[in-house]
């Protein structure tokens, strides 16, 4: 019904008949530095972000270099916007308030942001001083619970064993609280 009217663009090449190359630009570092600035703001406003994955989405440009991602990024850092630390904390804090998570998923997904594990140990102790995983564990299986009931067959308990395995609980503290569950499922009989 309707035709394309616009033909897609394709860089001439120096070698065909009647064509000439278009002279090239000069670069200015200072418009690409603001330019670089800008796109760093605006990333930000997204969502936060941990250093390394601002460098990758900046250096995603081709217009930007290196030498002045680094110097946006320190600018950055120099107004509090970029902080590994702090980063990894609120994300580490947000994720246990919106669904209980054990240590070990938590390390996981820091390490996706590419955040060091240094700073996401660190930052995983602040968080669980305030919260146990035990306290975790416990609220994980409650609304499990309330979803699915009592496990009534020992394939229905390792599926609940492995569903707090991969909520990222250490095996001793699922083995510990899944023993209290089937105390449960003896006494509901």
């Amino acid at each position: 019904m309707f035709k394309k009217r616009w033909k897609k663009y394709q860089p001439r090449t120096s070698g065909e008949e009647g064509e000439t190359e278009k002279p090239k630009r000069p670069i200015d570092p200072e418009r690409v530095r603001e330019r670089t600035m800008n796109r760093a703001f605006n990333i930000l406003s997204a969502k936060p972000r941990s250093i390394a994955e601002m460098r990758q989405k900046l250096l995603e440009r081709d217009w930007t270099n290196a030498e002045i991602v680094e110097s946006v990024l320190e600018k950055l850092k120099e107004y509090n916007y970029l902080n590994d630390a702090q980063f990894a904390e609120n994300f580490a804090a947000f994720n246990i308030r919106q669904k209980p998570q054990g240590k070990r998923r938590l390390q996981m997904m820091l390490a996706q942001k590419k955040v060091d594990k240094e700073t996401a140990k660190d930052a995983l102790e602040k968080v669980f001083e305030e919260t146990s995983e035990a306290d975790l564990i416990d609220q994980a299986i409650e609304k499990r619970l309330r979803i699915k009931g009592i496990p009534k067959d020992r394939d229905e308990n390792k599926k609940f064993f492995d569903f707090l395995l991969r909520q990222g609980f250490g095996f001793e503290l699922v083995r510990e609280k899944m023993q209290e569950v089937s105390k449960l499922e003896i006494e509901n009989e």
